[in-house]
């Protein structure tokens, strides 16, 4: 039976999630043209520095991905499509299988965004369809203006901040600084394995052992070993980075002497397993040292809380971390992060700080966190971060943005990221910025905020934009 549907709007038009006149006035007038500061991602420096071009579109949309591997599994795809050894078609066709699958995961939007923001390709991806895309955007691929490097100009980025370990030589984003590629791509600096490998003694001194390479002095002691990652620290400073990050399950905020955390440093590097009370000691400690080193040099510390990774222990053994077997974990979050807050705080040393919680429960204790911190030295010091991994869905975001508007400003807010390693992820901010824009339209219209657009058009422009900028100082 063929069935008519009347008055439905079309997928993906050009006023998609835009429910209201005033919303659509917001999006087109005010934020479709903003700039884009990714100040939080992935991607990979040494592909920017490259310029890299990729073969076909899996290999730039589906390698690496977990969020679309995780769909295809739930689907009943085996993992030689998803990270096997399948050809790069046949992964994509079973990604194309998937797709209709996914209708109201985000996935759905984010595929068809991206078929159509850089493709110019506006048809839905399904088997009918799937060898016909992939081999006019493979072709289209092949061409310069599909260059890792026009593939941000294309999507108006200004500054893109990967994720680096202290140990990294950052010798990519030394080249780019010197071509001086317009997008600005700065390091930021994130330790955690610096404090977490303390959980395995051989990997704790192997790492002490590559940072005493690269820092060209002996360490023996705790202080040595501070002193060694403050000189990457300085580093990373002195290419341009101003965030550091730290991905953890919560906060480690255990009361600790200065005497007990060099007893414990001993231990480990003679090779002995610390215990378990010892080694959360020590990871508080590590944690107010790079704070410490923040503040110091006006940095901005990000702390992404509450994953609970790596839950299918056979797969990990055969796939290895980050490849989709991570999920909201339930942790313990206020009170340790409110000890370790109040910590640098009551010595004036705390940085700018941004928290991102996992736990969509833990909603009005983040945005709550945050007021208890936010000192007036300026505007937003403390900042609850855009919707998180599992949360970076239109619910997850209006929740967020939500729960920052009753308890907070969200006027202050610093607005979207990607936290991707994919180059095609760059829609996910127009996808924020779509949602950002209905919800504050259809206050208007409900008579909530008064109709001024220019105020409210100025507002919108500072969350998709000027507050990164002016927070971050780039």
């Amino acid at each position: 039976m063929n069935a008519t549907l009347l008055s439905v709007k079309p997928f993906l038009s050009e006023d998609f999630l835009l429910q209201t006149e005033t919303a659509r006035v917001l999006y087109h007038d005010f934020a479709r043209e903003m700039p884009i500061i990714d100040y939080h991602c992935h991607l990979p420096p040494d592909q920017i520095a490259e310029d890299r071009r990729f073969a076909n579109l899996s290999q730039i949309w589906l390698y690496g991905d977990h969020y679309k591997w995780r769909a295809m599994r739930t689907n009943g795809v085996s993992e030689r499509y998803c990270t096997g050894e399948a050809s790069d078609f046949e992964k994509f066709e079973k990604w194309a299988e998937t797709v209709p699958y996914t209708m109201r995961n985000p996935l759905y939007h984010w595929t068809h965004l991206e078929l159509q923001r850089y493709f110019n390709i506006d048809r839905v991806l399904n088997p009918a369809s799937a060898k016909d895309i992939y081999d006019e955007a493979t072709s289209l691929l092949q061409t310069p203006d599909y260059s890792v490097r026009n593939l941000l100009r294309r999507m108006n980025v200004e500054v893109v901040c990967t994720t680096d370990d202290p140990t990294d030589d950052l010798r990519f984003h030394q080249q780019l600084a010197k071509e001086g590629f317009e997008v600005k791509v700065l390091p930021t600096f994130r330790p955690d394995k610096a404090m977490l490998s303390i959980d395995d003694t051989n990997l704790f001194n192997e790492y002490v052992d590559k940072v005493e390479g690269l820092t060209g002095g002996s360490i023996a002691t705790y202080d040595d070993y501070v002193a060694g990652l403050r000189k990457r620290h300085d580093f990373f400073a002195s290419l341009g980075g101003r965030l550091s990050d730290h991905g953890l399950e919560q906060i480690y905020s255990v009361e600790y002497t200065e005497s007990e955390i060099r007893t414990i440093f001993a231990k480990a590097r003679s090779g002995q397993l610390p215990t378990f009370e010892e080694r959360q000691k020590f990871k508080s400690a590590m944690l107010i040292e790079f704070a410490l080193m923040d503040w110091e040099k006006g940095w901005t510390q990000q702390y992404h809380l509450g994953a609970l990774r790596n839950n299918n222990t056979r797969l990990l053994r055969q796939l290895g971390p980050d490849t989709g077997w991570d999920s909201i974990g339930d942790f313990d979050q206020a009170r340790p992060l409110a000890t370790f807050l109040g910590m640098l705080d009551n010595e004036n040393k705390l940085a700018k700080t941004i928290l991102y919680n996992l736990n969509p429960a833990h909603n009005d204790v983040f945005a709550t966190m945050i007021g208890n911190f936010n000192d007036g030295t300026l505007p937003g010091k403390i900042q609850w971060g855009s919707g998180w991994w599992f949360l970076d869905q239109k619910d997850g975001m209006e929740k967020q943005m939500n729960t920052l508007s009753n308890m907070g400003l969200l006027s202050r807010f610093l607005g979207m990221l990607t936290d991707s390693r994919s180059f095609l992820s760059y829609p996910r901010h127009e996808y924020f910025r779509r949602i950002l824009c209905n919800l504050i339209g259809n206050d208007v219209e409900n008579g909530e905020l008064p109709a001024d657009l220019e105020w409210l058009g100025q507002m919108v422009q500072n969350i998709c934009y000027h507050n990164a900028k002016n927070y971050f100082q780039f």
